[in-house]
């Protein structure tokens, strides 16, 4: 079975148009506003996904752009004052950010209860203790996509390939705050075939494009491949996609699998915020 990202995206715009409908009732419109510092192309077009995404549920969005030489001082300003603003419910700030700037700093200026996504450590720390409002979108959307599909993460066996904090680390607390048995894998892992074999649920998130190969998967496994790499003018995956798909029970694709579920879960979260301001929290 492939997944279906897109057609899954597609539903949590339609849940998120009522939900914006429903704010709005209240005299309240979510917005949504990011900071981009330099002109890398890539940033420049998940920018753009992002703002054409709110367009389309009715989220007002808004772009702060800085020149690449920005100093760290005026992007804590940009974020300090994106802080202030009633009418900016979430705060994204695009990486990576050009040398010299300091992402961890820039992450912890932002108001955690603006963070949509879900990088602050008191959201990271909170996610850990089980509570998961605002936590990153990439985790959150493949948590979803299992969801939909009916799948249980209770007792299966997990295998996430990458411990980054935007997706390793993040989705294994995710898994394991639903009883899943979680193994990540590194680049220092040995013998990760050994590894991803045992994978259920496989989460492959490393940057290497086609790193597993169908011997390495599990028959019937459901395979998340999060990698967009380009090879030959191609946007490929981590993930040996022709080969694997025979292999797997359930796959995501590249482009279109877990790209859009990650888009979505940003205009969910902006409205996740929004929905606590108005109820005070």
């Amino acid at each position: 079975m492939i997944i279906d990202g897109k057609a899954m995206a597609e539903e949590v715009e339609e849940e998120a148009k009522e939900r914006v409908e429903r704010l709005s009732a209240r005299g309240i419109t979510p917005g949504l506003a990011t900071i981009l510092v330099g002109e890398n192309p890539a940033s420049q077009m998940y920018i753009r996904l992002k703002h054409a995404a709110c367009q389309r549920v009715g989220i007002r969005s808004e772009n702060i752009f800085l020149p690449a030489d920005s100093c760290q001082a005026d992007l804590l300003k940009a974020i300090d004052e994106l802080n202030s603003r009633d009418d900016v419910h979430g705060i994204l700030l695009q990486l990576p950010l050009p040398p010299g700037l300091d992402p961890k700093e820039a992450m912890t200026a932002i108001a955690p209860e603006k963070d949509v996504d879900g990088f602050h450590p008191a959201n990271m720390g909170s996610l850990l203790l089980g509570s998961e409002r605002l936590v990153p979108c990439t985790p959150k959307g493949i948590i979803y996509a299992l969801e939909r599909l009916g799948i249980d993460l209770e007792g299966k066996e997990a295998v996430i390939v990458g411990h980054s904090n935007v997706v390793g680390k993040p989705l294994a607390a995710m898994m394991l705050n639903r009883n899943a048995t979680v193994q990540v894998c590194h680049v220092f892992t040995k013998d990760l075939a050994s590894h991803t074999r045992r994978g259920e649920v496989l989460v492959v998130a490393a940057g290497v494009p086609g790193l597993v190969k169908a011997e390495m998967v599990r028959k019937g496994a459901i395979v998340f491949d999060v990698g967009i790499n380009r090879v030959d003018g191609k946007t490929v995956g981590d993930v040996d996609y022709e080969a694997v798909k025979d292999v797997a029970g359930a796959i995501t694709p590249v482009p279109g699998g877990v790209g859009p579920l990650t888009v979505s879960m940003v205009l969910s979260q902006t409205l996740n915020a929004a929905e606590g301001e108005a109820r005070g929290a």
